[in-house]
């Protein structure tokens, strides 16, 4: 990876000693700013969040332009500290230097602001890394106003230092200032995104749609009270990148200033107090899920905010299971002991947040199966999507029954017979959908048998999930669930019809193609009337009924008439008749005579 970053590395600096030399000509320098720090930081660990790697990759790069310029910072025994001028300015190179060493320490600022939440201390060090960022900042915007600097560079170097100016001011809490400057860079890129080309177009829009939040935050701050809500709308449009992750930190840093409201919580009845500050910022937070989930029209949108609430409340439980080291109680139930009694309030917060956690899980696998329900094969999926087999939803639902059995054995609702009733209900109905998806995968393997069998069981639990909910309070997410369930009886009763036909028809004698696979079968209609075959010519305009015309077929000749009463006639004597010969020889001599010499012809 690093000899690959090289490279790249070796090649932006050619191509930069390129721009120099064709500057040279037009005796006018230019710096892609934007576009050649994005490029960099995709490339260089930044799209994975790695800060520390970019960084390196900065310095590396600073040191390499000073060799490939000639212009070093001193020799090996002692620092000789240069200041580039308008003088010296005589290669585009020169403005790159600037550039990467405030990149260098904004890069070493954002590492010390993820590492600040275990060390405070690291945030001093990050806001001396800022101002020094700031100090080369301005030193590239004074490069960029100089004559030898075309009018994008002077545009892109204002920008830049603004926005370095504006992220100063945001950590400073200096709310004012920081709009002042996002509202200068904002403006900046907005125009350079109707100069140039489509490409272009879209790098700096999105450097615009980076300030928005950071500009809406400190508009919330100096008092728009709208301003939270538009946050909100920006994250449900963000999806899942880089900006998503930048409005939670936003969006968590405006929910800490409401959380000192969040004194307490009820759960089933018990009031209990929210000491630990972060447990207390993710309640806050939880209150605007629906809100949000509501605004949402996707299935992608809603599943990231699930994802967010979910990191959220891990992140929580590990706060309040820090600070409950020292319960006895709390140390047994984790080594799965069992325990007795009514558990200690921040026990019982545990418990509540475990299952906001479970049931989080729950709703987030549900809107899975609803996206993957849409590319089955019978729903008509888009071209180009993946089809959605019966095996991948029963995975799903495997999950979503292991999570509710969970929720009866929380420590502290373990003698609730309400929640078990509820509990128990709510997996009844879920595995007459796993039963029902099994069988279907049966079904495809023509195992009739065992698919009937399922689709029973499905059956027979869809009946008692009804019946178990119907003996609860109705509410508009019970009359849901119970509609859903009675939606899938209605199909496994279509289904199990369909199944008993299908194996009808595959233990007949012609049985053994499948129903779904029609075949052709050559032979004409009037031939195989006793047999059904499914076939698509039969109701097509060429269906062959009948052979026409018709084949030969061997016929018997005319008859023989045998003459019986010959062997019983007697004709009448001829010896009259017959003409006697004249001078015949008589006696046995003349016979002899006439056989060996013919008789004496005349």
């Amino acid at each position: 990876m690093a000899a690959e970053g090289e490279n790249v590395t070796a090649d932006s600096t050619n191509q930069g000693a390129q721009t120099a030399t064709d500057s040279t000509k037009e005796s006018s320098y230019t710096l892609e700013a934007l576009q050649l720090i994005k490029d960099a930081q995709q490339q260089h660990g930044l799209r994975h969040g790695d800060f520390h790697r970019y960084r390196g990759y900065c310095s590396r790069r600073i040191k390499r332009i000073r060799k490939s310029l000639h212009f070093p910072q001193g020799n090996r025994n002692r620092v000789n500290p240069k200041k580039i001028t308008e003088e010296v300015l005589n290669d585009a190179r020169f403005l790159q230097l600037p550039l990467f060493c405030a990149e260098r320490c904004w890069a070493y600022a954002m590492q010390l602001k993820s590492e600040a939440n275990t060390e405070p201390r690291k945030r001093f060090h990050m806001m001396t890394k800022l101002k020094k960022a700031v100090v080369y900042s301005e030193e590239l915007e004074i490069l960029g106003n100089s004559s030898k600097c075309d009018a994008r560079t002077k545009l892109e170097c204002q920008a830049y230092n603004a926005w370095i100016k504006g992220s100063l001011d945001f950590e400073a809490e200096q709310w004012e200032s920081a709009m002042e400057y996002f509202t200068k860079a904002k403006t900046i890129y907005e125009k350079l995104a109707n100069a140039f080309s489509e490409d272009l177009q879209a790098l700096y829009q999105q450097r615009v749609d980076e300030i928005a939040p950071n500009l809406r935050y400190c508009a919330y701050n100096i008092g728009d009270e709208s301003a939270l809500q538009d946050l909100q709308k920006m994250r449900i449009a963000a999806g899942e990148d880089q900006l998503s992750f930048k409005l939670d930190d936003l969006l968590s840093q405006t929910r800490e200033k409401q959380a000192a409201t969040q004194s307490e919580v009820t759960w089933r009845g018990r009031t209990v107090p929210v000491k630990v500050e972060a447990v207390r910022l993710f309640l806050l937070n939880m209150q605007d899920l629906k809100s949000e989930l509501d605004s949402a029209e996707s299935l992608d949108s809603r599943v990231s905010i699930y994802e967010s609430i979910l990191k959220q409340c891990i992140d929580a439980q590990q706060a309040l299971r820090d600070a409950l080291q020292e319960d006895a109680v709390f140390k047994a139930a984790v080594r799965g002991q069992p325990i007795e009694g009514k558990v200690s309030n921040q026990h019982y917060l545990h418990s509540y947040l475990m299952y906001i956690r479970l049931n989080t899980t729950v709703e987030r696998n549900l809107l899975m199966v609803e996206a993957l329900e849409q590319s089955l094969p019978e729903n008509s999926p888009e071209e180009g999507k993946k089809i959605t087999k019966p095996q991948d939803l029963v995975r799903l639902y495997d999950i979503i029954i292991q999570n509710l059995s969970e929720i009866p054995n929380l420590h502290g609702v373990q003698d609730t017979s309400a929640l078990e009733a509820e509990v128990e209900a709510s997996v009844l109905g879920y595995k007459a959908f796993r039963s029902f998806y099994i069988a279907r995968s049966y079904a495809s393997a023509k195992k009739w048998k065992e698919t009937l069998a399922l689709y029973q069981r499905a059956l027979d639990n869809c009946k008692k999930a009804i019946a178990g909910w119907k003996q609860q309070p109705q509410t508009s997410k019970l009359k849901k669930d119970i509609q859903s369930v009675e939606v899938l009886q209605q199909q496994i009763s279509g289904q199990m019809a369909s199944c008993q036909a299908y194996s009808i028809l595959d233990s007949s004698a012609a049985g053994e193609q499948s129903f779904s696979s029609p075949v052709s079968d050559k032979r004409p209609l009037e031939e195989r009337l006793d047999e059904y075959i499914p076939e698509k010519s039969l109701t097509s305009k060429k269906a062959v009924l009948t052979r026409f015309p018709p084949d030969f077929e061997p016929i018997p000749c005319r008859p023989l008439f045998f003459d019986l009463a010959l062997n019983h006639i007697e004709f009448p004597s001829l010896d009259d008749k017959l003409e006697q010969k004249k001078g015949a020889a008589g006696g046995l001599t003349g016979m002899v005579k006439g056989w060996l010499w013919g008789g004496g012809k005349k």
